[in-house]
């Protein structure tokens, strides 16, 4: 009893996060569903469409400069069988004419632009639009450069560490500590076990950003095992253990204050709103005092990769905040028929 008591009311037992930018629409590798992967071409057709959130892998080139790819071997992206770090900037190949969708087997992305870009080059031109950015292996020189960057353009706030690996996560905390941190794997299935044993409500959680991926994509657009019973089964068990509405409101709640694009809500005192620029587009931002009572409007849970509007339905349904897509203009028209929802209302 205790414990359901302050899984309902965690703001008694913590300081809550008051994040200063919401996520609904999440731009998989750019959008790498309408255009190529990664491309600048991905991204500006993803700002077109108000995405919130660009999500990009990191490596490193030889002569030390960050890039925006999702692999580290350059064979399925260009069919050059290097890796990244083996060539100069100038020297990585054109990506292929066209790429299958990682998250939507059986589909294909084709696009105009077929350059690899560098982080820098994407700062530069949408230097206020949140990112996501993972590293997948600990290497501490792109580590400390891709810190470097988001301080040299003011934007650590608005820039968040990911890893599947706490211990590449813990190097990246540590380069720079005021890029907010995103769940590792072995973080999640923590927080998960907690949540089970009751124990969650009385635990510090120092990530600001949960991405989960949805179970019922298993076996339908997402195939992580090599069978398909396996798959099967894994989609009914996560199913199980993950969509949970008291989990997520839960992580949620650890939040009093929200800036959330174009929609207004009429909680506590509102002040003026404020204008932000991104990139090319043009933003109205509302900043809103939240009472601590009703602080589920705070956009931190995000499912992963959703394709279809059956699945966008599931997530916002559980409670999520946001979802992470290939397809960003389809999440916007999907966005744009919804009324304004309150993730409370659904949990």
């Amino acid at each position: 009893m205790v414990s359901l008591f302050f899984l309902r009311r965690p703001h008694l037992l913590h300081t809550p996060w008051a994040p200063v930018f919401s996520i609904q629409l999440a731009a998989h590798r750019g959008g790498s569903g309408e255009r190529l992967e990664n491309t600048m071409e991905a991204v500006e057709n993803s700002m077109a469409q108000r995405a919130d959130l660009l999500e990009f892998d990191c490596q490193l080139t030889r002569d030390g400069v960050v890039v925006v790819s999702h692999d580290k071997n350059l064979s399925r992206q260009s069919g050059l069988n290097k890796d990244v770090n083996t060539l100069d900037f100038e020297e990585l190949p054109l990506y292929k004419e066209e790429l299958e969708i990682y998250f939507y087997p059986g589909h294909f992305a084709h696009g105009s632009d077929r350059h690899m870009i560098s982080l820098e080059d994407v700062f530069q031109k949408f230097p206020r639009t949140p990112m996501c950015l993972e590293i997948k292996e600990r290497n501490e020189e792109l580590i400390h450069k891709v810190a470097n960057l988001a301080r040299s353009f003011d934007r650590s706030e608005i820039t968040i560490w990911a890893s599947e690996k706490s211990s590449v996560m813990k190097r990246c905390k540590a380069a720079n500590p005021e890029m907010p941190m995103a769940f590792t794997t072995w973080r999640s299935f923590w927080i998960l076990l907690l949540y089970y044993l009751g124990l969650l409500p009385f635990v510090s959680i120092p990530e600001k950003f949960f991405f989960c991926f949805l179970p019922t994509i298993i076996n339908r657009t997402y195939f992580p095992l090599p069978c398909g019973w396996m798959n099967k089964l894994w989609a009914t068990f996560t199913k199980w253990v993950i969509m949970r509405k008291s989990l997520i409101r839960h992580l949620q709640d650890r939040g009093v204050q929200q800036w959330k694009p174009k929609l207004r809500y009429h909680v506590g005192q509102v002040q003026q709103p404020t204008h932000m620029i991104l990139g090319k587009q043009e933003s109205v931002l509302s900043f809103h005092h939240v009472d601590p009572r009703d602080l589920s409007q705070v956009l931190r849970v995000l499912f992963w990769c959703l394709n279809e509007e059956s699945d966008f339905e599931v997530a916002f349904s559980l409670g999520a905040n946001g979802v992470m897509t290939d397809y960003p203009t389809a999440l916007r028209h999907y966005l744009d028929k919804q009324e304004p929802r309150d993730p409370a209302s659904s949990v």
